[in-house]
């Protein structure tokens, strides 16, 4: 096997921007943000919520004004 290839990893910190829950794993980035985590997440919770249309444009609205400034 080659050495010194792979990537360093590192402890991350992923968040959830819909529950704010945070847990830490292991990755190649410092920090992850992700919209649903399984304690949100309806098929984990067992609730069932109804999105309305508006807020799916408003968040694809946001999420793209976020990526052009990048």
């Amino acid at each position: 096997m080659k050495t010194a290839i792979h990537p360093e990893t590192r402890v991350a910190t992923v968040t959830c921007s819909t529950c704010g829950t945070s847990f830490e794993t292991r990755s190649t980035r410092e920090a992850i943000q992700v919209e649903v985590c399984s304690a949100c997440h309806p098929a984990y919770t067992g609730e069932e919520r109804r999105v309305r249309k508006s807020d799916r444009i408003e968040r694809f609205e946001r999420r793209r004004a976020a990526a052009g400034a990048r």
